[in-house]
């Protein structure tokens, strides 16, 4: 049975926000109104005061124009407007930060598409299907998908292999092979195939797909605080409470000191509240949720989904790096590095040889062969037509592949396999070359054996290429901290020597899943977070113990369930980058706290001798601005409290510079940049304001 049926094309890949895009602006606007109701407000301690605050004076303005004044009207309605400015500011970082996520969710919900399956009958290729719409598809049935068709849904290769077309999801333009077995079985709902043929079992119901998880991870909205976020939430509640006692036992000390000294006035309880707004540090209050909620969006922005905010800030705090060796370290394709030739071949004979047999060999070893060649002899490709060849693609079977010129058979391939051809052909096999072989083997690189027309002329090694500039990275990871283990299935002389190339601190050879577990838990017993990636099933266990676990995308669907992250290129180096993205977001808010709480400082100088000059005249002394008056002290000091939350949002997104230098170096840097300038530039700022607002007569 057959049926036609339509299938959408897969959507466009996803769009790449700027810092500030044009389609965020308006709605974070909107939303920073209707953040302003009390159960959202309550959220964040801090801002809540300000919000309280802001709500009192609103009402003692009214008080005022009622004839119950206790302050100038125009300095208590000019107050509660900059105090609603503070708190719209603080809503709008955040609501700013959450429109990135919902619209990177947006974006990956636009993938999902109603898609006709071809459900099977029976679980194999050939047999009938029906059309089922995707929706109804459950986990468990099989599916048939055909070049040109959308996969409707996740799932397991069971059979076949074919083109698949990730764009929609990656980003990435290149296709992927997906195939029956191993570690590149799963298949994502919204892909599409272009060749070939796939047998799928669904591996999920609809709404717990991939992309369902996808799109639930980014939702910053949902965004759960994680531990140093909490810890430093409360050391803000800490502060606050200090403060809010403080202030309210300023008025009765006030008012005792004028009755006192029947002289002056006492303090209003509208400079009250400004000198707690200015006091308690409102910066970091106001964008600590922006700085959690920005630090996922660039996650998804490195097209990596990460399940939590506990995993981001995890990233940052990992000091042992599990990689596996293949595809990390090294190239994913073993190279060809030398030729050795036979008794009585010269090594060029070999080289002419060799890349006559590999010049329709479209797989990376067979390119780098015809490139050794060469580079080392100068020997030019030649044209498979005009040398009217038979080529012979390799075979899982014979394990060899070549070329046939006329009655010439030239082979390369396998060592026994080759020497079974050669004997098969009556002709002998030099004890030499197993001797070679098995020199190359001990090396942990492949040898191939090439032959012409039944006589052994040497063999080509195959050797893993250490990736340019990864010896650097693991340098600066050093630098920071962290240690790097490689991973490897291969001997441990062949690990010790990659190892020590790439430059990583340890190794791990012949390793299994059981001793990539034992490794794991050796490490978190010391105290020390461990990160890893992997793709296959055998990954599993291991990352499900790791504090940070990069899954691959292209792997399957087990290790994918038990990481916390996933990486949508399945680039195994995007390890590196997800710990600088999470150390990034540590810094910034690190770096953002030690701005607000020392910026508090000039606060200090300019509203404490405005609130209480009027009872305590010698603290005309601490106005070391010289500030115009006690209402323009502290009508700058609430003016710049409210902006510099709004030029901060930038930093908040885009994140504190990251540089790869260890804690020490950085806590200098951080001092100095956010300690001491968090204590210049308010100086600055509000003498500025003050001037601005002396000159305009608003004071």
């Amino acid at each position: 049975m057959s049926h036609t049926i339509t299938l959408p094309t897969v959507a466009t890949p996803r769009k790449k926000l700027t810092l500030f895009d044009a389609t965020l602006i308006w709605p974070a606007m909107i939303d920073s109104i209707l953040k302003l109701g009390p159960r959202t407000q309550a959220r964040s301690p801090v801002m809540f005061v300000v919000y309280v605050g802001s709500i009192l004076t609103t009402l003692m303005y009214f008080q005022a124009l009622a004839g119950k004044v206790q302050a100038d009207t125009g300095f208590i309605l000019a107050i509660a407007i900059w105090l609603w400015f503070t708190v719209l500011f603080a809503n709008f970082a955040e609501a700013l930060a959450e429109g990135r996520s919902k619209a990177q969710a947006a974006s990956l919900r636009g993938l999902k598409q109603s898609v006709m399956a071809k459900k099977l009958h029976t679980p194999r290729h050939g047999t009938t299907w029906l059309p089922v719409a995707g929706a109804e598809l459950r986990k468990g049935m099989v599916i048939l998908v055909e070049a040109g068709d959308v996969i409707a849904i996740d799932g397991e290769v069971i059979e076949g292999v074919a083109s698949v077309d990730e764009s929609a999801i990656t980003g990435e333009s290149a296709p992927v092979i997906r195939e029956s077995g191993g570690d590149f079985s799963a298949v994502t709902g919204g892909t599409r195939v272009l060749s070939d043929w796939l047998v799928v079992r669904v591996s999920a119901d609809p709404g717990e797909t991939f992309l369902d998880r996808m799109i639930s991870m980014v939702e910053g909205a949902k965004r759960q605080k994680t531990p140093n976020e909490i810890a430093l939430t409360i050391l803000l509640v800490a502060l606050t409470i200090v403060f809010l006692v403080v202030t309210v036992t300023l008025l009765p000390f006030s008012l005792f000191s004028v009755a006192a000294a029947s002289a002056g006035s006492p303090v209003s309880i509208t400079v009250l509240i400004a000198l707690l707004v200015c006091l308690i540090p409102t910066t970091i209050g106001a964008l600590l949720s922006s700085i959690g909620v920005a630090g996922m969006s660039r996650m998804m922005g490195a097209n990596v989904i990460a399940t939590s905010g506990r995993a981001v800030e995890a990233a940052g705090d990992v000091d042992v790096l599990l990689l596996d060796k293949t595809g990390t370290i090294t190239l994913g394709n073993r190279q060809a590095s030398a030729f050795f030739a036979a008794p009585g071949v010269t090594e060029q004979q070999l080289a002419d040889v060799a890349q006559l047999a590999s010049l329709a060999d479209e797989t990376p070893e067979g390119r780098s062969i015809v490139i050794l060649a060469k580079q080392k002899f100068n020997i030019r490709e030649r044209e498979m037509a005009a040398l009217h060849a038979v080529f012979l693609p390799f075979s899982a079977n014979t394990r060899m592949s070549g070329i046939d010129i006329g009655a010439r058979q030239i082979r390369k391939g396998a060592a026994d396999s080759v020497r079974k051809h050669v004997e098969a052909m009556g002709l002998p096999y030099p004890s030499e070359m197993a001797r070679l072989v098995d020199d190359i083997s001990r090396r942990g690189s492949t040898p191939l054996v090439v032959v012409d027309a039944g006589r052994v002329m040497g063999v080509v090694e195959l050797k893993d290429i250490v990736k340019g500039g990864i010896k650097e990275r693991f340098a600066e990871l050093r630098r920071m901290g962290i240690k790097t283990v490689m991973i490897t299935g291969d001997n441990k002389l062949t690990a010790a020597a990659i190892a020590a190339e790439a430059g990583v601190d340890d190794f791990l050879a012949e390793a299994t899943p059981e001793d990539k577990l034992k490794l794991i838990r050796s490490y978190q017993s010391q105290g020390r977070l461990v990160a890893m990636t992997g793709d296959g099933t055998n990954d599993a266990p291991a990352l499900a113990q790791a504090d940070v676990a990069v899954a691959m995308n292209s792997g399957t669907q087990a290790a994918k369930e038990a990481g916390n992250m996933v990486d949508l290129d399945s680039n195994p180096t995007k390890l590196l980058e997800i710990v600088e993205i999470g150390k990034q977001m540590l810094m910034t808010r690190g770096s953002l706290t030690t701005f607000s709480i020392a910026n508090d400082i000039a606060k200090y100088f300019a509203i404490i001798p405005a609130a209480f000059v009027a009872t305590y005249p010698q603290l005309k002394a601490l106005d070391i601005m010289h500030l115009s008056s006690p209402n323009s002290a502290i009508m700058s000091a609430v003016i710049f409290n409210a902006l510099i939350i709004i030029a901060l949002i930038p930093l908040a997104l885009k994140g504190v510079q990251y540089r790869p230098i260890g804690a020490a170096a950085l806590l200098r840097r951080n001092i100095l940049i956010y300690g001491v300038g968090g204590i210049v530039l308010p100086f600055v700022g509000i003498k500025l304001i003050d001037m601005v607002l002396t000159a305009m007569h608003l004071v």
